[in-house]
């Protein structure tokens, strides 16, 4: 499974925190520097990803692109395969990881 849920109205860190606590995750901030990339991975866990500012795209196995702008939220499941390429101006984003 991957979903995708874009930000309605503005940016609102407090809330995105909000949403892992109501979730019970415990999550952690990074940030990449523009063009930065990762290649072809899958994780043993379901991540939970917002990205709160810049952009990112993930790309899936199955050729299908997501890009992320700030407040958008990212659920994918565990043992999907995706590479990523943060935009131009860099990355940061807030991420949890789910036991199931």
């Amino acid at each position: 499974m991957v979903e995708v849920t874009r930000r309605q109205g503005e940016l609102d860190e407090g809330a995105i925190l909000e949403a892992f606590r109501r979730e019970e995750l415990t999550p952690h901030r990074w940030s990449n520097g523009p063009e930065d990339a990762y290649a072809a991975h899958a994780h043993a866990y379901h991540k939970v990803l917002y990205c709160v500012r810049g952009s990112i795209v993930f790309q899936l196995a199955d050729g299908k692109q997501i890009e992320l702008a700030p407040g958008d939220r990212l659920d994918l499941e565990a043992g999907t395969t995706h590479a990523a390429v943060v935009g131009g101006a860099g990355v940061e984003c807030i991420e949890a990881a789910r036991s199931s």
